[in-house]
């Protein structure tokens, strides 16, 4: 017999040790022109750097996921991607996960590139996971897909998103595929694509996560069956709440659902402690919420 590899660990695997350590929340690190101001810090890539790095020491052991907001970063140019370098690096040091939000999507090689930049341990932008948007084709993602199945990180697709703006394409109906009348929405044939890719299609389980704003109405694919993360924006300044959150998660694996709040914890600003303290609660409420409800 030939000699097996190691067992690779899947993404939805390691948030759910993550969240049993340390609670439910995925903490934004969104360095806006706004916040910067309020923060007292420079419009500039050492701002947002500044910025990065002062979350990272907050959230360390107080949230068990962060996801910076790419485009605060690259509109500095190479100066604020090396910027965000430095943020995913501490992250990393510190013993978070992290989520580069960076919502990629193309077909074929362009999308290899995007999946090497986000997804390779080699590259200096590696994350444990990426957001991606699945409107080519949720296929057209495979490139990122399989790699990060190979080195246990994930891909979350934005599916449901918190903004009214995308609610007439993601209800939008299908046709069936037997031409009988119309088919499943467009969201749910995504989510039942994203179940079938975590419960076998792809060589570990768990990879592919899924963007479910916690601001929505329950749509008509269980969400329990997804079988990996959701990732749930929408708290605090969208109008989302923490027993919002539970109702629309019922029965979910317990550790599967990351709720993501931003600015109403980064506006508690700036001080580190002020930070940890703001991340602390919003974690402990959602903590509350969900407990009695994930399966």
């Amino acid at each position: 017999m030939g000699e097996q590899g190691p067992v690779i660990e899947g993404f939805t695997s390691r948030v759910v040790r993550a969240v049993a350590a340390t609670g439910p929340l995925c903490a934004g690190i969104d360095p806006s022109e706004s916040l910067l101001a309020a923060w007292g810090l420079s419009s500039s890539a050492e701002g947002v750097r500044t910025f990065g790095l002062r979350c990272i020491e907050a959230f360390a052991g107080e949230v068990p996921v962060v996801k910076p907001q790419v485009a605060f970063f690259e509109r500095w140019g190479a100066a604020g991607l090396a910027a965000l370098e430095d943020v995913l690096a501490a992250g990393r040091e510190a013993g978070l996960l992290v989520i580069a939000d960076a919502k990629r999507g193309d077909i074929g090689s362009t999308m290899e590139a995007y999946a090497s930049a986000w997804l390779d341990p080699a590259s200096p932008l590696a994350a444990d996971a990426v957001t991606a948007t699945p409107y080519l084709g949720l296929g057209a993602l495979a490139p990122a897909l399989e790699l990060a199945a190979l080195g246990g990180r994930g891909v979350i697709v934005v599916v449901r998103s918190s903004n009214p703006e995308g609610r007439s394409l993601q209800e939008a109906r299908t046709a069936a595929v037997d031409g009988s009348g119309p088919g499943p929405a467009v969201e749910d044939l995504l989510l039942a694509e994203i179940a079938a890719c975590n419960h076998g299609g792809l060589p570990v389980p768990g990879t592919v996560g899924a963007v479910v704003g916690a601001t929505r109405a329950p749509s008509a694919f269980d969400l329990a069956d997804l079988g990996g993360v959701i990732l749930a924006p929408g708290l605090g300044a969208q109008g989302g709440t923490a027993e919002g959150a539970a109702a629309l998660f019922a029965g979910c694996p317990a550790g599967t659902v990351l709720p993501s709040a931003s600015r109403s914890i980064l506006g508690a600003g700036p001080e580190v402690a002020a930070l940890r303290a703001a991340a602390r609660d919003e974690r402990d409420a959602l903590a509350d919420a969900l407990a009695d409800v994930l399966g």
